[in-house]
């Protein structure tokens, strides 16, 4: 399919607020402050709280080295606040600064152990590195913590799937979709991990549930047109493809998987339209090339299907 290892995309799924209002620091003394410029200690306090929530909309803005900015400062002025370390690691996190992401997590949990949102985001980290019995002692930990969690659910899912624990993986997303069957997401996450196993007819009911919830969901309708076109039900994949091209024209995915379905309709120069915009939107997606490679090949242009072959032998083996 050429879509590579399932994960979870983060961007939808739901963490607990970085604040409230309630949690926001009032300036009391505290022993944990160091002097600061000469700050007094309620100064020092009070800056590093609005250092901690300017840094949250840096975050919310993938502004993440103007949030580390700022949570470095905040944590220099209030080196005991648990908060800030866990948000800066997570900064660092989604930069893919993980050894330093697992250093400021680890500090956080020093001063809050129990805390779920530091356990997961460390796990998370650990399955980012490869450490994947790592990840899940965190996930298990957490969940201890949190039951209900969703994006700690789901973060585990997809560490069992990486650990090839494919049954236990579509255990965690019963218990997400238990939790919240509205999300469309959730659907379409335990649909990608049934077409992973090849279970395609499992596969299109749940896309076709997320799309119940959300009727021009991009993802849901290219993934369910993928799953038409690996049950050879091309018409159908036909469909759900160009109508998530209408709502995404540059969804490179869909563009491939389209393109493989009008190769097996007859129709290959539509077909190398959408591989040739495939490419171009992604230069390194292995699997467009091995398409377009099969069907310059069929029509007798082997020159160019050579390229495309050592190519895609190039981008996934390094030939």
């Amino acid at each position: 399919m050429g879509t590579g290892t399932i994960r979870s995309l983060s961007s939808l799924v739901k963490r607990p607020p970085l604040s409230r209002f309630s949690g926001i620091d009032l300036p009391l003394v505290s022993e944990g402050i160091k002097d600061h410029d000469g700050l007094s200690a309620a100064a020092a306090q009070s800056r590093a709280s609005v250092l901690r929530s300017r840094a949250e909309s840096y975050i919310a803005l993938s502004r993440h080295e103007a949030a580390i900015a700022d949570l470095t400062e905040s944590i220099a002025l209030a080196p005991g606040n648990a908060r800030a370390w866990r948000l800066r690691g997570e900064s660092h996190r989604m930069i893919e600064r993980y050894e330093a992401a697992l250093e400021d997590f680890d500090e956080a949990l020093k001063l809050e152990p129990d805390s779920a949102y530091a356990l997961g985001s460390r796990g998370q980290t650990h399955a980012a590195m490869g450490r994947l019995e790592e990840a899940m002692a965190d996930f298990d930990h957490a969940l201890t913590l949190s039951p209900d969690s969703l994006w700690i659910l789901e973060a585990k899912a997809d560490a069992l799937v990486d650990l090839d624990r494919l049954d236990e993986a579509l255990d965690e997303h019963a218990k997400i979709l238990a939790l919240n069957g509205d999300l469309p997401y959730s659907w379409v996450a335990r649909g990608d991990l049934y077409q992973r196993l090849h279970l395609y007819a499992e596969a299109i009911d749940d896309y076709t549930k997320a799309l119940d919830l959300e009727p021009e969901h991009v993802r849901a309708l290219s993934r369910r047109g993928e799953a038409f076109r690996m049950a050879d039900r091309y018409e159908e994949a036909l469909v759900d493809l160009s109508r998530a091209l209408e709502l995404d024209p540059d969804n490179d995915r869909a563009l491939g998987s389209r393109g493989a379905v009008l190769s097996e309709l007859g129709d290959n120069e539509a077909a190398l339209s959408d591989l040739d915009r495939a490419i171009e939107l992604d230069p390194e997606y292995v699997w467009a090339y091995r398409v377009r490679g099969e069907i310059f090949q069929e029509l007798d242009r082997h020159e160019e299907a050579v390229s495309d072959f050592t190519q895609a032998l190039h981008l996934e083996f390094g030939d």
